[in-house]
């Protein structure tokens, strides 16, 4: 208990510092993970020196490590790894040994020890997973060919540093040779971890399942995270035993968990520590750096940054371009695996001193570092200065609609609704103009053989063009509701003779579209909205009549109800006045339906049992 209150100061510090610079630092565009490393830095030896005992910080950095390759480990279900092998294993383990080939070359031509070069070339062809997922969800660019293609390569990167942790143990028994190990020696130790690893997967594989079935009998949830926590201590303890790094164990633990049938619900339980978990590992990382080793040879930190980042930049940039990547997207998917990443701090720590001088090792957690604060700078340079060039570009490549168009239908805008309505057009022959002005959405659609031609529908050159002016039907299924109700006004000035058909995204939308006076109006979600809840319903046991009847008046009162508030919509409080009285009239009509069928139902019994006893 006399060591509680140190404890407590220190968690105090850890969280607080969190709290005050990871939302400061997203605020200014940076990312979460480089606010956990400034706020690592902050409270370090080399900030405010709030923490400022070593060996306290390399244990919890130590720790930080073994729980966040847990987590790796728990995600990477084999079923999905096997799926994704050729993207992983082909273009992954390119980039890996590609960039690890090109920086050991250029360490062993610097001077350095072939161990050392060998080490540091493996961990910084490495990149930030965290980092990279992040800045490619919040851009959207998961599902495009580059962010499947970097979410490949990240994922073979998490496979391939287990490989790398096993292969420190056998670089330091090399350079302990003058101390009489023999070939044989090396030998046994590598059949050793090769033995220990396959013990544990094979046990787990047979022991886990019924641990858990026995487990989950006892009726408590939380013993779960308890029992996957005894598990990564229990392997990490064992492997740190017989001399591996207990970051191995702990990813092997993960491994187990996720082949298991309870992956879920500890996933489920353990998912709230996750991001709190990968942050106090940053906070550790910032507070291990050594800045005495950065300011002793900056003019070295900066050759060794930029010069790593460059040689990786060069391979990723090729190899991109093998993958068929846009060059687009080329630009921020090289930048994003160009970085160093978080498992260089892993490797760097458990090489140790007889594979790592310390020195060196604190020198490249401080390469690292750097690298992953600078990244999002760059990428605010990229966004700012490179691709609106790549986007200024795109228009030479996609030209705009200019041979006029006859035909019957021009549909504005070409995503999920718009192409609904022009495959069934086209399914019956008839001939349609489709304008939208995503380039990339055109050049998927045409692949696919639809003829949709690249223009902005608000123009009212482009609109003539796409024959509006002879159309019997212009649909209007752009996204934009502002940019939707300009092409209204456009078409009821310039085309009256064309019938308007019009998508709503909303209500306050179908509302501005009936000031306009546009008849055939619908709204995007609603049709297929009620036939789910029809379904919903007969899940319940309802027999489909009666639920299609139900979801059908459901549906009329709710028009007549959008008909009664629309004169209304301007005056808030008169609108949900009068939407409150219409509910509340709709809910006391299904009230006394409900009744009716209930007693109808009754009657019909007792019918069918004075039949049976005649």
């Amino acid at each position: 208990m006399e060591h509680a209150p140190g404890w407590l100061i220190n968690s105090l510090i850890y969280l607080g510092a969190a709290v005050l610079v990871v939302p400061l630092s997203k605020a200014l565009g940076l990312g979460s993970i480089i606010g956990y490393l400034a706020a690592g830095i902050a409270i370090g030896p080399w900030g405010l020196g709030l923490v400022t005992n070593v060996e306290d910080i390399l244990h919890f950095a130590e720790f930080g490590v073994v729980l966040m390759l847990f987590l790796v480990g728990l995600e990477l279900e084999p079923k999905r790894l096997w799926s994704l092998r050729q993207p992983i294993f082909g273009w992954g383990s390119a980039q890996v040994l590609g960039c690890a080939a090109v920086l050991f070359l250029a360490g062993w031509a610097a001077g350095a020890n072939w161990r050392v070069a060998l080490v540091a070339a493996l961990g910084l062809a490495l990149s930030s997973t965290a980092i990279a997922l992040q800045v490619l969800g919040e851009r959207n660019l998961l599902l495009t060919s580059s962010g499947q293609a970097g979410f490949s390569i990240l994922l073979f990167q998490d496979v391939a540093a287990i490989p790398i942790l096993a292969l420190l143990p056998l670089l330091a028994v090399g350079a302990d040779a003058g101390d009489g190990i023999t070939g044989l020696d090396r030998t046994l130790e590598g059949l050793k971890i090769v033995a220990v690893i396959g013990g544990i997967v094979l046990g787990g594989r047979l022991a886990l399942r019924p641990l858990l079935r026995w487990i989950a009998r006892s009726n408590t949830p939380e013993i779960f995270t308890a029992a996957a926590l005894l598990l990564v201590v229990a392997i990490a303890a064992l492997m740190q035993f017989i001399g591996l790094s207990m970051a191995l164990g702990a990813f092997l633990a993960g491994v187990l968990l996720a082949e298991s049938e309870y992956r879920r619900e500890l996933e489920t339980d353990i998912e709230p520590f996750k991001g709190l978990l990968l942050g106090l590992f940053f906070i550790a990382v910032g507070m291990s750096i050594d800045f005495g080793v950065l300011l002793a040879q900056p003019g070295l930190m900066a050759v060794v940054v930029v010069g790593f980042m460059l040689l990786k930049f060069g391979v990723i940039y090729a190899l991109g371009k093998l993958m068929g990547i846009p060059y687009q997207q080329r630009p921020v998917f090289t930048l994003l695996l160009a970085q160093g990443g978080e498992f260089a701090f892993v490797v760097f720590q458990a090489a140790g001193p007889d594979v790592l001088p310390r020195g060196v090792a604190s020198f490249l957690i401080g390469a690292v570092a750097l690298s992953m604060l600078i990244s999002p700078l760059l990428l605010v340079a990229l966004d700012k200065w490179v691709l609106p060039r790549y986007s200024a570009a795109e228009p030479t490549t996609m030209e705009e609609i200019s041979e006029q168009q006859d035909a019957k239908v021009v549909i504005c805008g070409f995503g999920r609704y718009g192409q609904i309505i022009g495959r069934m057009l086209s399914a019956q022959g008839l001939k349609i103009t489709v304008l939208d002005h995503d380039p990339d959405t055109i050049e998927s659609l045409r692949e696919f053989g639809f003829g949709v031609f690249y223009g902005d529908a608000t123009r009212l050159d482009l609109l003539r063009t796409a024959g509006a002016g002879t159309a019997k039907v212009l649909v209007i299924a752009v996204d934009d509701m502002e940019q939707s109700l300009e092409i209204v006004d456009l078409a009821q000035k310039h085309f009256p003779n064309a019938r308007i058909v019009a998508r709503a995204r909303n209500v306050a939308h179908l509302y501005q579209l009936l000031d306009r006076k546009v008849e055939f109006i619908e709204r995007e979600v609603f049709e297929s909205s009620l036939r789910s809840a029809r379904s919903v319903l007969e899940g319940l046991g309802w027999p489909a009549h009666e639920a299609r009847e139900t979801a059908m008046r459901f549906r009329r009162r709710n028009i007549e109800l959008m008909h009664e508030t629309y004169p209304h919509y301007k005056d808030r409080a008169k609108l949900i006045a009068v939407a409150k009285e219409g509910r509340q009239q709709f809910q006391e009509q299904m009230a006394r339906e409900r009744e009716e069928r209930r007693q109808r139902s009754s009657l019909d019994w007792d019918r069918a049992e004075e039949e049976k006893s005649q």
